[in-house]
């Protein structure tokens, strides 16, 4: 036998038959593997361990990673700066979750997501907001989901109360998507207890149609992650549902109460390790209002869930045809690839995207889907816990990844736990970067460990070009300096000048919503996708955007980041570039080309029909300023 180290993530190993092969057909074989495969292989290889067989509660996971020095900082100018406007633009409501000051029971930790939505398709993203409740003492009886409709002037007005949405649930995660394909985007709410299927009847009203839908589930699940998805390609968009654990605190030791729930001597709440798990579910769309349950059909509920928190579906293969990603705490992540034939096949280790390079398993929260090499191939950041890298697998081509993190820079950042994410391009550059929230799961641990301060701040890396990343600290503005203990994170333009925004989820505070003024002359270009034989959101649909010898590629999601969902009016940035030309791959596979569009403005385009309506932005409209 003969082992080649070929370089830093692979091994090629000889087996040779010793007898010359001459009583063997398959006399030399040659095994190439990847040295994360052999780990892994490794580890899965080791027997169950049961609760009762070791701690029976462990805390996530961290690797106590050592962060990789920084370089020399490169000088280049950032164009991109944020303000947090959240105040003055009338999102003022804290989100409450849990107590103030501890968390007794993992629930209250975990905290929510929120999203960007169009729902009253005026043009302008209005904002939802989730929410937790008071595990002890009375919950406000303003802590609801809330709903702010978009004034056109940089200002909000909350309309929850004749929404339909104000419920006071112990939510997680939200999916938006036009399930019934009536024009209007519908709402899916993941909670603890009950989830929640929201209907958009057009005039500004969300009915909760969830028994009806056929969505009710016996007893009290604890769901999050969870998307939309035309994995049949049949027009209409089905349901994908993750669940993070089996939550009962009847069941559950309270923080001080199980000696193996601690943090450097400090009682925590205990979890996930430990805690029952709970399978997936996939509901298929009968095209009536009401959905089946075909998670048995689809090989969805034969699969190991581990503890599943960020949900992404996209074509990550190249096939047409969308897959499923799946973060996971403390667990192997999932990758279900689409079979074609309504069946699913978990993967995630051929693809490279289980583990990271050194085949262990990290405490996978958010999800960052794009394309930030700008090859036409979707790529995945996915953030973990503190004294570990969140990773950066690069798509290399047929859904095999490699874990770049190291040698992109990304390793130099281990402090914070990370939560929402996203690849995406906030000064035009055309180079896509890397934004990611964070904040600690345990009050209590900061009184004797400095390092892990329950605030922290908001994380940028620039995109330097040539797969490299840089960390901007005060160079992308006066946001950055901010601390909360932040969990859910949504990107849109808010203010429809050119730009992303960022909303942001902070516990027991209101969101932030962080407003980027960008400078310079760089160009971009917005594409919002309308289905017609494919479902009417476009969800699944791809786009490749050509310019300057660079093809970027972007998926439409429901969901995305950590439970939440963004605009879902593609952004890409230019840079110098005045035109681009547009690849489409709608959801059923049709393909359709747009070639030489102006940039610098939105084009809605139409399956089928090319570009049907155009909009200029203004390049910066009055907006108020943080009040002090």
């Amino acid at each position: 036998m003969r082992i080649q180290d070929g370089d830093s993530s692979s091994l090629h190993v000889d087996y040779i038959d010793c007898a010359g092969g001459r009583s063997r057909s398959d006399a030399v074989i040659l095994v190439v593997m990847t040295r994360r495969e052999i780990l892994s292989l490794s580890a899965l290889a080791l027997p169950a361990v049961s609760p009762t067989a070791r701690a029976q509660y462990s805390s996530m996971a961290s690797r106590g990673a050592t962060a990789a020095p920084r370089g020399k900082p490169s000088g280049l100018p950032f164009n991109a700066s944020f303000v947090n406007v959240a105040a003055a633009a009338g999102l003022r409501a804290p989100v409450v979750y849990g107590d103030e000051g501890h968390a007794d029971y993992i629930l209250e930790a975990m905290g929510c997501g929120a999203a960007f939505i169009d729902y009253d398709n005026d043009g302008w993203q209005d904002i939802v907001v989730l929410t937790g409740r008071r595990r002890t003492g009375p919950t406000p009886p303003d802590a609801t989901i809330r709903l702010y409709h978009n004034n056109r002037d940089g200002t909000f007005t909350d309309v929850t109360a004749k929404s339909g949405l104000g419920r006071s649930v112990w939510a997680a995660g939200i999916a938006v998507g036009d399930y019934d394909n009536d024009g209007f985007d519908d709402i899916f709410v993941t909670c603890y207890g009950q989830n929640i299927l929201f209907h958009n009847d057009g005039k500004g009203v969300f009915s909760d149609v969830t028994e009806k839908a056929g969505l009710i589930h016996p007893g009290a699940l604890y769901g999050t992650g969870s998307t939309w998805i035309d994995y049949d390609r049949d027009g209409k968009l089905d349901l994908f549902i993750g669940h993070y654990l089996a939550f009962d605190e009847t069941k559950i030791p309270m923080r001080g109460k199980e000696a193996s729930c601690n943090r450097k001597g400090v009682p925590v709440f205990c979890g996930p390790g430990g805690i029952q798990q709970q399978s997936f579910r996939l509901y298929h769309n009968n095209g009536d209002g009401t959905f089946t349950d075909v998670s048995e059909k689809s090989g969805v509920l034969a699969v190991k869930p581990g503890y599943p928190l960020g949900v992404s579906a996209a074509d990550f293969d190249g096939d047409g045809w969308p897959d499923i990603y799946v973060a996971c705490d403390t667990s192997p992540a999932l990758l279900f690839h689409n079979n074609h034939d309504g069946t699913f096949t978990e993967r995630a280790l051929q693809s490279g995207v289980m583990f990271n390079e050194d085949g262990r398993e990290q405490g996978g929260m958010g999800l960052g889907i794009g394309d930030f090499d700008s090859d036409g191939l979707l790529d995945i950041f996915k953030t973990h816990f503190s004294d570990d890298t969140n990773v950066l697998y690069r798509n290399t081509g047929s859904g095999h990844f490699r874990d770049v993190t190291t040698r992109a820079g990304l390793a130099v950042e281990t402090r914070f736990v990370g939560w929402g994410a996203g690849i995406e391009d906030f000064d035009n550059d055309g180079l896509p970067d890397i934004f990611y929230t964070t904040g600690m799961v345990y009050p209590e641990a900061e009184k004797n460990e400095p390092g892990a301060a329950w605030k922290s701040p908001n994380v940028l890396f620039r995109n330097l070009g040539s797969g490299k990343f840089e960390e901007l600290f005060e160079q992308a503005g006066p946001a950055m300096k901010e601390v909360h203990s932040s969990r859910g994170l949504a990107f849109g333009d808010f203010d429809n000048d050119g730009d992303l925004d960022i909303l942001v989820i902070n516990l027991n505070e209101p969101p932030s919503l962080l407003r980027n003024d960008v400078a310079g002359s760089n160009h971009w270009l917005k594409v919002l996708l309308i289905g017609t034989t494919s479902n009417r959101s476009a969800i699944g649909a791809h786009v490749f955007t050509t310019y300057g010898g660079k093809r970027q590629a972007k998926a439409v999601m429901a969901q995305s980041s950590y439970l939440s969902a963004n605009d879902r009016r593609l952004h890409f940035g230019l840079g110098e570039e005045k035109t681009a030309s547009l690849d489409i791959r709608w959801p059923n596979g049709a393909e359709e080309q747009v070639a030489d569009v102006a940039a610098d403005q939105l084009v809605v385009i139409q399956e089928g029909k090319g570009i049907v309506r155009r909009e200029q932005f203004a390049r910066k409209p009055t907006q108020p300023e943080q009040k002090k």
